[in-house]
């Protein structure tokens, strides 16, 4: 559904070409008053080439002058507005970049909002959209919810290219505006999107996911990642391994890792006392799923904690909500009630299934119960 854009003035087409022309011309710009004789496509490619002029002013008129260009735009025919509007947004997203955000915002919005939906250039006017906001910290404002964003990747009918270039910008912009777990989401998407023949194109993507996935101090989960295919692809690398003690090692594994690779945890740009408090969570995490009682001698060994500081560890470690227990201090111990598993495959699929089984068992027992039960009275 096409919106309104605001017009110039409502007069012609063409008159209204010819007043851009010389009001543009007015502000110094090298354009002729005189329409083209190509037509409104090449008076339009001129009035965008020379438009820069506006863009330098600050004045009220500057809004109403550009959202006529755009709305000249949108009813051309098709294939000739699809250079036109790459050649606009360029400009919007260029000059004067850090400035005025809100008004390039709003000009690239209408262009945005005011083609047809499926039309393939909108792919160019979001990605503007998208740096523009990223620039002035307005991501909030722009759609990248990633239901969203992948209908519109089947919709303007993608390369393989434009759709990483795509998901790459939003999940930057994301990261910039502190969108941590809708970003990840995100590049997840963009790893999940290479296959076995271009997985070795996204070395750099899938680096950057493992440390940021690291780094994020809400993330504990991340045997999602090594199935991604450009993950695989670093197999027998550093930050392979590295990953691969936080999917299921245990911290004297990390430890040991960090005494023989210090400089790279450092070139990462990852703290090595939050890894350390990570890989002591993610170890309780798998010792509270192997036993319902953990005795604080054991976590002092295991988790290489003080005495006086396995109580605070506990009360930290249920507040994330992947373990739950509660102390007991007279038996120096703690006892689990439930714990996230770090991993889940084959193994853990049998546990569910056995348990959903067991509970089928159970409800059937009940129904038959309740039948005599109703039967006798």
């Amino acid at each position: 559904m096409k919106m309104s854009v605001p017009a110039f003035i409502d007069i012609t087409e063409e008159d209204q070409a010819s007043e851009l022309r010389a009001y543009i011309k007015a502000k110094g710009a090298e354009i002729s008053e005189e329409n083209s004789e190509g037509g409104l496509h090449v008076d339009l490619a001129q009035i965008i080439e020379a438009c820069d002029v506006c863009l330098k002013d600050d004045d009220k008129d500057v809004e109403s002058v550009m959202n006529s260009i755009v709305s000249l735009l949108l009813i051309l025919e098709t294939e000739k507005q699809e250079a036109l509007i790459e050649s606009l947004a360029e400009k919007l997203v260029k000059f004067r970049e850090g400035e005025r955000p809100s008004l390039r915002m709003q000009l690239l919005s209408n262009l945005f909002h005011g083609m047809d939906e499926n039309a393939p250039v909108r792919y160019t006017v979001y990605c503007g959209l998208i740096k523009v906001a990223a620039t002035s910290h307005a991501i909030a404002f722009i759609p990248t919810d990633l239901d969203q964003v992948r209908k519109w990747i089947i919709d303007w009918n993608l390369t393989t290219d434009k759709k990483h270039t795509m998901l790459r910008l939003v999940y930057e912009a994301l990261v910039d505006c502190k969108k941590s777990e809708a970003a990840a989401k995100v590049m997840v998407e963009l790893l999940g999107s290479y296959t076995e023949d271009n997985a070795s194109q996204a070395r750099t993507d899938a680096h950057r996911c493992i440390v940021r996935a690291l780094k994020d101090q809400n993330t504990f989960l991340f045997d999602h990642l090594l199935a991604l295919k450009p993950v695989r692809f670093l197999e027998g690398e550093l930050i392979h391994d590295l990953l691969t003690i936080f999917v299921s090692g245990k911290l004297i594994a990390y430890v040991k890792f960090y005494t023989s690779n210090k400089d790279f945890i450092d070139s990462l740009g990852l703290s090595h006392e939050q890894n350390m408090a990570k890989m002591r969570l993610l170890t309780f995490m798998g010792m509270a799923v192997e036993f319902k009682e953990i005795s604080f001698d054991t976590m002092q060994q295991e988790l290489q904690v003080g005495a006086e500081d396995v109580e605070a560890f506990v009360i930290d470690a249920v507040r994330t909500k992947m373990v739950y227990c509660k102390i007991d201090q007279t038996q120096r111990k703690v006892v689990v009630s439930h714990s996230t598993h770090r991993t889940f495959g084959k193994q853990q699929w049998q546990q569910l299934s056995d348990s959903l089984s067991s509970w089928k068992q159970n409800l059937a027992t009940v129904k038959t119960s309740l039948q005599a039960l109703s039967t006798s009275s």
